[in-house]
């Protein structure tokens, strides 16, 4: 079975209540329990931890080392600041794919960049809480296509 670890980043805890024009009105719980259905129809099993603490979600990262095979993450802002995140990715040299729940290119220019995404397998955004669940789908599909780790 995979073991994936899930992380939401900055002000994901006040999804349905922040900006729900942008980021809908689904609940953190909501999304949390959609994904863990379809872990488990994926036979995969989550860690899902969310902080809006830059350093905390550095060391998560760096925790999953050797107790999971890849990581889900929504960084939010910090997707266009953290080079610290970035390099703890690039560190434990795990599978990643970065989701946003609303189309960051789009939106304001300093949104336009990330810092994530060059060390990320793909990035999934603007089709709100559906990008979660496109992003463990592919997660999972790429770790199983991984021909030299077993899953």
């Amino acid at each position: 079975m995979l073991s994936l670890l899930v992380l939401h980043g900055p002000n994901l805890n006040l999804l349905g209540r922040r900006e729900p024009g942008v980021y809908g009105l689904l609940t953190l719980d909501d999304i949390n329990t959609a994904l863990r259905s379809q872990a488990e129809r994926l036979n995969a099993q989550l860690e899902i931890f969310q902080s809006n603490h830059e350093g905390t979600l550095v060391d998560r990262i760096q925790a999953s080392l050797d107790l999971h095979q890849g990581i889900l993450i929504n960084p939010g802002a910090y997707t266009h600041t953290s080079v610290a995140i970035r390099d703890a990715i690039s560190a434990v040299a795990l599978p990643t794919v970065e989701v946003h729940l609303s189309n960051i290119h789009q939106r304001e220019t300093f949104r336009h960049h990330s810092y994530i995404a060059p060390v990320a397998v793909g990035q999934i955004c603007g089709f709100g809480a559906d990008s979660y669940r496109l992003g463990l789908d592919a997660l999972v599909t790429q770790l199983r296509r991984q021909p030299d780790k077993p899953v």
